[in-house]
């Protein structure tokens, strides 16, 4: 019986916002702050792993060919998250499934952080894998901006949800010393403390989204699309697949390429500066000029890529990541200037060519499968960069840090004749 009123209420609440047009408006806006909030304590999070991660791992295992692995590791583990919080927002919506992915990622948090103290590089790659579960959320979270935008408003949804990623972000790195000298006076190695703070962080953000994303967006979206079918706009069942498919193509093919360059030299550029003897202090301002440019200029990006089309931002970032991987080949080993302008280009980059994918994404999905497309591209992408990381250490050990970045440059440029394929009459 409380089952049955529980649905009759979901129903009412549902059916009140399929005939308010104001309603569906207001609750755009209060599910983009809710994001919002959720957002900067989740770029908290990520910072961890990617500032110190590659060190803490190297520390353990005494050699640099397989300090790519960490970032392999949580990237992989991202890849499984991103299928399930994808597939539990289909059925579920994104309450559920984000929030449940930030609390996964902060259980992991605190295995690294066990790990740590025990000095165990056993345990430590199953807590890296399940802390990835936080990072595919953490990315995954734009998305849910976009469920009740229209397609003039998609990108700069997204972009609205990562441009508040910065503030943890951005904090997260910076407070490596901070969160080292904390863990130490409380009996954890110095390269625990920034999991201390992702391991907060993530939880604290699967709360915000569990208690204040209702109702959910996806689900509401979902019955618009059932009640509001607009069968003059697809006049033609058969052309309508065909767009969506090549539209999900060329969203994924860029975001998977950006993801390969920009893992494979931000996992190495911590290991490289230690080697010529910066210290974490160093290694946490550029890594936090790195995330801030992958984040910060989000919303400027969404703007231009509603306004100035999805193809020309795409091939904008083959042309930065290209200028960044230059950058950070010819940079000296102890230019900290250089190699803060190396990695913010990269961050830059990758946030071009991100934002530019998920439109293309969005655009080319409905609310009946969107949430389900979109945790299976993820999947790719969380697989690419798990490849990046992995052979970026490989190449570095074997060659040298130039190489890596070098080869980075070579592959970014791909992304300009993907922009030129047949489906070029899709794009804006």
């Amino acid at each position: 019986m409380q089952i049955t009123k529980s649905s009759t209420k979901q129903q009412d609440i549902i059916k009140s916002y399929i005939e308010s047009p104001d309603k569906q408006r207001k609750l755009y806006r209060r599910t983009l702050i809710t994001v919002i909030f959720s957002q900067i304590f989740g770029g908290a999070g990520l910072a961890a792993g990617v500032t110190v991660g590659a060190i803490l791992a190297q520390d353990m295992l005494g050699r640099d060919d397989f300090t790519g692995v960490p970032t392999a590791l949580f990237t992989l583990g991202s890849a499984a998250a991103a299928l399930l919080v994808g597939r539990i927002s289909q059925k579920h919506g994104r309450r559920f499934g984000l929030g449940l992915g930030f609390i996964t990622g902060g259980i992991g948090a605190i295995g690294v952080i066990i790990a740590a103290v025990l000095n165990s590089i056993w345990l430590l790659l199953p807590a890296l894998l399940v802390y990835g579960a936080g990072t595919a959320t953490n990315l995954q979270a734009r998305y849910a901006g976009t469920d009740l935008a229209n397609s003039k408003q998609r990108a700069t949804a997204a972009s609205m949800a990562m441009v508040f990623t910065t503030i943890g972000a951005v904090a997260g790195p910076n407070l490596v010393n901070t969160t080292g000298e904390f863990a130490v006076s409380i009996g954890i190695p110095s390269l625990g403390g920034p999991f201390i703070l992702a391991a907060v962080a993530y939880i604290l953000a699967g709360i915000v989204l569990l208690i204040f994303l209702r109702p959910d967006p996806l689900l509401i979206a979902n019955a618009l699309a059932v009640h509001s079918v607009d069968t003059k706009q697809y006049p033609d069942h058969q052309s309508e697949q065909s767009l969506e498919r090549r539209g999900v193509i060329l969203g994924a093919s860029v975001m998977i390429l950006t993801q390969i360059v920009m893992v494979a030299i931000m996992t190495m550029t911590p290991v490289h500066m230690k080697h010529h003897g910066h210290g974490l202090g160093d290694v946490g301002l550029v890594i936090g000029f790195h995330i801030g440019s992958m984040y910060l200029p989000s919303l400027i990006t969404g703007i231009l890529v509603d306004k100035i089309g999805r193809k020309i931002m795409a091939v904008a970032s083959g042309v930065t990541l290209l200028t960044s991987g230059v950058v950070a080949a010819l940079a000296p080993a102890d230019s900290m200037v250089m190699l803060i302008v190396a990695l913010s280009l990269l961050g830059l980059g990758w946030n071009f060519g991100l934002i530019s994918g998920t439109a293309l994404i969005v655009d080319s999905t409905t609310p009946v499968n969107r949430a389900k497309v979109q945790g299976s591209v993820d999947v790719l992408i969380a697989l690419a960069g798990a490849s990046g990381g992995a052979l970026s250490g490989m190449v570095v050990a074997h060659s040298s840090y130039s190489t890596l970045s070098y080869t980075g440059s070579i592959l970014s440029l791909l992304l300009i004749p993907i922009m030129f394929w047949p489906y070029k009459k899709y794009l804006k």
